[in-house]
């Protein structure tokens, strides 16, 4: 739609190509599919070390500072796992 839309049609699109190549959008269906399952990925792994910690809390074998530790590391793996997206080429 980038030669030929009309402006109000971008302004209210949700998805807009920018050139007259319809290829890309099989690209960005495959992108949001990567990216549905990095962000489900990310959740399950996050909820499941806090849990596993909180349990480890409950019982005693764990203190503060090792959910500290947990939450920071689990922010890093999160972050580190969805830099994977970077690696995603682009099918000229």
């Amino acid at each position: 739609m980038g030669a030929i839309g009309a402006q109000a049609s971008i302004e209210s699109a949700d998805v807009i190509l920018l050139n007259d190549r319809p290829q890309q959008l099989v690209q960005a269906f495959t992108l949001s599919r990567l990216t549905n399952t990095i962000v489900w990925q990310n959740i399950s792994l996050a909820l499941g070390i806090k849990i596993l910690v909180m349990a480890l809390g409950v019982s005693g074998v764990s203190g503060l500072w090792e959910a500290i530790i947990a939450d920071v590391g689990v922010t890093l793996l999160v972050i580190f796992n969805s830099l994977r997206m970077l690696r995603v080429k682009e099918h000229a």
